[in-house]
C-alpha cells in the first residue's frame, strides 16, 4: 500500500511545475486570478527585476479585459501602474489561451517569458504555452495556491477534485496535440 500512495502523492506533486525565475522579456500571467496570489506573484518578479513588464492576460469581466481589474488592484497595493501591460482577448480555456496570447508574444518579440498561473495548473499551463508557442522559451514560477494541497489531495475535497481535473485535462491535452503519437503508442502495446 505505501508503494501505491508514493505513487499518487507523486501524480499530486507532478502538477505543481516550478522552475527558478530568470531575467526575461517579460511576464505573462494567465487568467483567471485577477485579484489574488497569480497577479501578485507576477508584480513581485517584475519588481525584483527579472522582466521589465507584466503582461496580464485574460478574458473579458462585466465588459472590460480583467487584466484591467487586476492592474488597479495591483496599483492599489502600491504598485507602478507602468510594470503592467494588459492583454484581453476571449479565450476560455488554457489552450485558447495560448492560441491567442502566442501571436501577442512574437508581436513582442518574447523569446524567454515567466510563466505564472496557479500551483496545481502549472505543470499543464507549461505544456500547452510550450505546444502552442514553440518559439518561446517558457519558464514556469507558479504562484502558491490554497485550493490545491498535494500531500492531502485525497482527503481535501477541493484538491481531490483539482487532481483529477487537471489529470483529465492534461490527457486531453496530449491527446488533441499528439493523436498520431498516442495511436502508435496503443498499437505498439498491442
Amino acid at each position: 500500500m505505501l508503494e501505491r500512495n508514493s505513487l499518487l502523492n507523486w501524480f499530486a506533486e507532478a502538477l505543481i511545475y516550478s522552475q527558478p525565475p530568470q531575467n526575461s522579456d517579460l511576464i505573462l500571467v494567465l487568467g483567471g486570478d485577477f485579484y489574488g496570489p497569480r497577479v501578485i506573484k507576477g508584480a513581485d518578479l517584475a519588481m525584483a527585476g527579472f522582466a521589465p513588464v507584466v503582461l496580464l492576460s485574460g478574458p473579458p469581466y462585466r465588459d472590460r479585459p480583467e487584466g484591467e481589474f487586476a492592474k488597479e488592484f495591483l496599483v492599489s497595493k502600491g504598485y507602478l501602474a507602468s510594470l503592467f501591460s494588459v492583454y484581453g482577448h476571449r479565450a476560455r480555456s488554457t489552450v485558447d489561451e495560448a492560441i491567442a496570447v502566442c501571436p501577442e508574444l512574437r508581436r513582442r518579440d518574447a523569446r524567454r517569458v515567466i510563466l505564472v498561473t496557479s500551483a496545481y495548473h502549472s505543470r499543464r499551463a507549461a505544456l500547452v504555452m510550450r505546444m502552442f508557442c514553440p518559439s518561446v522559451t517558457f519558464v514556469s514560477v507558479p504562484a502558491p495556491d490554497s485550493h490545491y494541497e498535494p500531500r492531502q489531495w485525497r482527503s481535501n475535497a477541493e484538491s481531490h477534485q483539482l487532481f483529477i481535473s487537471e489529470w483529465k485535462k492534461i490527457a486531453g491535452t496530449i491527446l488533441y496535440a499528439y493523436p498520431r503519437h498516442v495511436l502508435e503508442i496503443v498499437i505498439a502495446w498491442l
